[in-house]
């Protein structure tokens, strides 16, 4: 039986599907669902969560943050921006990049630079 996967941001349903795996970073490191994992709840950093379908084939999304829960062979994951991999504007998302790269540059310490920079860095990885 496979996983029931739900991927929800505030905007819409973005991923909703079975498949074999699910893989995802939370706050504590990268970890992978499959059928008949025990319960799980965790925060989910930026990063490309990857889902193993049942055709073979790997359906690549961009996270920005939120939470993953694991239950009764359902993975719902909760983040506040999600972007499926074929949805992503590579050349926007380089843009992006060297933008917030020059702003890090000008202010080490500049926190909207370094989140935008992740997000980037985010969104090539998934689209690449």
């Amino acid at each position: 039986m496979p996983l029931r996967v739900e991927l929800v941001s505030p905007e819409r349903i973005v991923y909703e599907g079975d498949a074999d795996l699910v893989i995802a970073r939370t706050s504590d490191g990268e970890i992978g669902f499959q059928p008949g994992h025990v319960p799980f709840v965790g925060n989910l950093v930026s990063s490309v969560v990857r889902i193993a379908l049942s055709d073979g084939g790997v359906q690549r999304i961009a996270v920005h943050s939120g939470f993953v829960e694991v239950s009764d062979d359902h993975v719902a994951l909760l983040s506040d921006v999600a972007e499926l991999s074929q949805d992503i504007d590579l050349d926007r998302a380089k843009k992006a990049l060297e933008t917030a790269q020059n702003n890090i540059n000008s202010n080490s310490e500049d926190t909207e630079a370094a989140a935008a920079l992740q997000r980037a860095e985010t969104r090539i990885e998934a689209a690449s």
